[in-house]
Order: C-alpha cells, then sequence, then structure tokens
C-alpha cells in the first residue's frame, strides 16, 4: 500500500498534467481564434511597359518602409511582395503584387495607419508626395482585393 504522502503526491502530478495539457489546448484555440481575425489585401500593380523595375524600386523606397513599421508595432502580420513567374495576355497582365495580413479588418481599412510613420520616416514630406505621385503615374491600372481561407469549412 502506498504511503499517503505518495499517494497525495500522485494525485497532485495527475492533476498538474490534466492542467497543463487543457491550458495548451485552450491557448491553441485562442491562437485560432486569433488568427480567424487576420483580414487580407491583395494589391495587383499594373505599370507601363518597361517601368516595372522603376515602380517596384520607388514602392521599396516609399511604401514598403512604412508598412514594415505597422509590422514591427504589430498591426500587420505579414508583408508578401512578388513579381508574376509566368506571361499573360496584356488584359490579365500585372507586374507586381503586395499581400498584406492585418491584425483585424478595422485596422486593414484605418485610412491613416501608416501616417504616424510618415513623419517618422519621410520628414520632407513634399519630396515623399511627389515621389509617390509619380511612382503612381508609372502606373496603368491598380487594384485590391480581399482573400481569405473562410470559404471552406
Amino acid at each position: 500500500m502506498l504511503n499517503p504522502i505518495l499517494k497525495k503526491l500522485k494525485t497532485l502530478l495527475s492533476l498538474l498534467v490534466i492542467f497543463l495539457f487543457l491550458s495548451s489546448q485552450a491557448r491553441a484555440q485562442q491562437n485560432a481564434v486569433k488568427s480567424k481575425d487576420y483580414f487580407t489585401i491583395e494589391s495587383y500593380y499594373k505599370v507601363k511597359w518597361g517601368h516595372a523595375a522603376e515602380f517596384i524600386n520607388l514602392w521599396k523606397q516609399n511604401h514598403y518602409p512604412l508598412l514594415k513599421k505597422a509590422l514591427e508595432k504589430g498591426d500587420i502580420i505579414s508583408i508578401t511582395a512578388s513579381e508574376p513567374k509566368f506571361h499573360s495576355g496584356e488584359e490579365t497582365r500585372w507586374d507586381f503584387r503586395v499581400s498584406v495580413v492585418f491584425k483585424s479588418v478595422n485596422l486593414a481599412f484605418q485610412e491613416d495607419l501608416l501616417d504616424v510613420y510618415k513623419k517618422q520616416l519621410f520628414p520632407d514630406s513634399e519630396a515623399l508626395k511627389k515621389s509617390e505621385q509619380y511612382r503612381f503615374e508609372l502606373l496603368l491600372a491598380h487594384w485590391d482585393i480581399e482573400t481569405g481561407d473562410d470559404v471552406l469549412p
């Protein structure tokens, strides 16, 4: 027969194991709920022929640093940028795609989300404005789409 102290320790150890298991399950469910709140927007850019590299460089210089600041703060979860791997017809052509995962739908549509970082990173707001105006003059088309994994159960 087990010593009463060993019996109590065994019971406490069993309870501790059950508690740890349940708390890890709760944490996993909490993380799953948080990720469901994320909101992804993909932006596509179709640039004038011969100017894609220039457009992308201006995006990296002017806009990407702002997105990185929001990423550091936690308002943005991830940023992915890419160029197409294959050719397509002129009507379906795009030259640059940026996918941004926001922490919430509210942050995705908060128009002034990056404004505070503009002042920090670009003290010469007029130079930034001119550079961004030129970047957008290089565009033939720009469209944004919401993406998500919530279509199928």
